[in-house]
């Protein structure tokens, strides 16, 4: 059984080339389903969509390569030359140390953050729902849960991590002196949003105003943290209100336009507006960042402040790439114990269908009035027989270096204890 993995991510990808390819839940079925259209049926698939990667989990009779990455290229609507730099193909130990070390948090933009593990697991859970996965797969994703698990209780992968949200409030602190003099759009009510509004308010902002399509969501967490809640319809018209914005959420298109972001500076007299797009695809139209008084980052532009904590951590990354190899390890074994499932299977059916032969003898002696002793004698005989002449044959063949080899094989399966 082979298996392969095939993606692109922040390191290889720009975001105006990822947000191509990101995946909302609701779409991920569909795409399962054709994926596994476009490669054999009995192929087992998974795809793991978020916003700073799209990757493909697939294990078949043969890797298909060529299959694979015409799919991908066809539902970013991208030409496959263009797609080849960006993308990495792994297979069989590289595709299972790449999907420990995602789960691990090791690969994300964020060194050791948490949030991936979630997300691979949300991915993982729709792939079996929709009957794309099998044994091959599902055993490669609990062991890369079981390797996360380890290593997040014994390294300190996760000391010193800062992520997204907290980045955010730092670049905010860097453009406004006193945060508590600010007014703070959230767009959207995910999970990442709902961190970002943790973070925030811990610095008591002016306000906290929360945007997004479920008006009774918005209002949860609006009321967690003292804010209120607007309706998205209303963004363009009160955009001008908030010093901070940051948006989040899986719409497929730009929900702040750039013409909307003019008309808010020019009610702001040209007091600056902090802008960070977290969304994949983005939320805010690129070219607002050209516009002078407007501080927009989006997720690629937070690296440089999440790799601070990044040296902190080294040591504890040494320590999980060996608890990450040993899972590989233990794997690679697992899928090369697999290779002899067909031949394990038809030596139990002949072992069954040896016993059969001999209970159904057994019995029409029994029926005649044969004594049981001499029937279970007659009985164990024949098995004996039976289980004997194939070692037999091969101990007698006419050629030396096959007999050898048999007498080898056979101390080892029946002499020794």
């Amino acid at each position: 059984m082979a298996v392969w993995t095939l993606g692109l991510n922040h390191r290889t990808a720009p975001i105006d080339l990822r947000e191509r390819f990101a995946l909302a839940s609701d779409q991920l079925v569909l795409s399962l389903q054709g994926l596994r259209r476009r490669l054999e049926k009995h192929n087992e698939v998974a795809i793991l969509s978020t916003c700073n990667r799209t990757e493909i989990y697939c294990a078949g009779e043969q890797v298909q390569w060529q299959e694979t990455l015409h799919w991908l290229a066809d539902t970013g609507k991208a030409e496959v030359d263009s797609l080849q730099s960006h993308i990495y193909r792994l297979e069989g130990g590289a595709s299972a140390r790449h999907a420990f070390r995602v789960a691990s948090g090791l690969d994300s933009m964020v060194l050791g953050e948490s949030q991936i593990l979630g997300q691979f697991k949300n991915a993982v859970r729709l792939a079996a729902d929709s009957g794309a996965l099998g044994s091959t797969l599902n055993q490669l994703f609990q062991r890369s849960f079981a390797v996360a698990k380890e290593v997040r209780t014994s390294t300190a992968i996760g000391a010193h991590s800062i992520s997204m949200a907290a980045a955010s409030v730092q670049l905010a602190g860097r453009i406004f002196e006193n945060i508590q003099d600010t007014r703070v759009l959230f767009v959207g009510a995910g999970e990442m949003i709902e961190l970002c509004v943790a973070h925030f308010a811990v610095k008591s902002p002016q306000s906290i105003t929360i945007a997004n399509r479920s008006s009774e969501r918005a209002e949860f967490l609006a009321a967690m943290h003292g804010g209120r809640s607007m309706a998205l319809a209303d963004l363009p018209a009160r955009l001008h209100e908030f010093d901070i914005v940051i948006s989040c959420t899986a719409s497929t298109l730009p929900l702040i336009g750039l013409g909307a972001v003019q008309s808010a500076l020019r009610s702001r007299k040209n007091r600056p507006m902090f802008m960070v797009d977290l969304a994949v695809p983005r939320d805010i139209e690129p070219e607002v960042k050209k516009l002078s008084g407007v501080y927009l980052y989006t997720v690629d532009d937070l690296t440089q402040v999440i790799e601070s904590g990044k040296t902190h951590r080294q040591e504890a990354v040494a320590e999980a790439e060996i608890i990450i190899d040993q899972g590989v390890a233990k794997f690679m074994a697992w899928l090369d114990q697999r290779r002899h499932v067909p031949l394990i299977q038809e030596l139990n059916g002949q072992a069954a269908a040896w016993r059969q032969t001999e209970l159904d003898r057994a019995r029409k002696r029994l029926e005649k009035g044969d004594s049981i002793d001499s029937v279970m004698e007659a009985l164990s005989l024949g098995l004996m027989k039976k289980m004997l002449n194939g070692p037999l044959r091969e101990l007698n063949h006419h050629s030396s270096e096959q007999r050898e080899k048999a007498l080898v094989a056979v101390k080892q399966f029946f002499l020794n204890d």
